[in-house]
C-alpha cells in the first residue's frame, strides 16, 4: 500500500460548500469511502455538505459536471473491481478523463476518491473501514478542500 510520503492536507474550509457525489456498487467499501469523506470535511470544518448517489462509478462525472457551479469543491467516490473483461478499462478510464474534465473546466476542484483495485481485498484495504490500512474517501475530501483553499487565494 502506499501511503508513504502523503501529504497533511487539512485545510481550513468553514464557509465552504461542499458535495460529495458517490457510487452505489460494492455497499461496504462505498459506506467506507463515505465515512472517511465525511470524516475528513468534518476535520476540515466544513459544515455545509450535499451527499448525491449515483448508480455507478461511471455515472460521477456527468453529476459532477452538473453540481460544479454550486459549490466550492467535490468528492467523487466510487470503486471498481478488475474482471474478465475490457470493462474496468472502459470505466476507469471513463472516470478519470471526466472527473478531470469537470476540474479543470470549471474550475471546481473534484476529490478524486475512485478506487481502481484488481480484487474485493484490495478495495477494503482503501476503504477507511476498521482494519484498512487507507483511508481514500479522506483523502480525497481533504484535498478538495486544500485545493479549493488555494485556488481561492490565487
Amino acid at each position: 500500500m502506499s501511503g508513504h510520503g502523503a501529504p497533511e492536507t487539512v485545510a481550513d474550509g468553514s464557509g465552504l460548500r461542499v458535495a460529495i457525489v458517490a457510487a452505489s456498487w460494492h455497499t461496504q467499501v462505498m459506506d467506507g469511502l463515505l465515512d472517511g469523506a465525511r470524516r475528513g470535511l468534518a476535520a476540515c470544518g466544513v459544515s455545509e455538505v450535499t451527499e448525491v448517489r449515483v448508480p455507478g462509478t461511471f455515472e460521477l462525472s456527468v453529476a459532477c459536471a452538473r453540481l460544479a457551479p454550486s459549490y466550492d469543491a467535490l468528492v467523487a467516490l466510487g470503486v471498481v473491481i478488475r474482471g474478465g473483461t475490457p470493462h474496468f478499462d472502459y470505466v476507469c478510464t471513463a472516470a478519470t478523463h471526466g472527473l478531470t474534465d469537470v476540474s479543470v473546466r470549471t474550475g471546481t476542484p473534484v476529490g478524486f476518491g475512485v478506487l481502481t483495485c484488481d480484487d474485493d481485498q484490495q478495495a477494503l484495504d482503501r476503504a477507511g473501514l476498521e482494519g484498512s490500512s487507507e483511508d481514500k474517501g479522506f483523502e480525497a475530501s481533504t484535498a478538495a478542500v486544500a485545493t479549493a483553499v488555494t485556488l481561492a487565494s490565487l
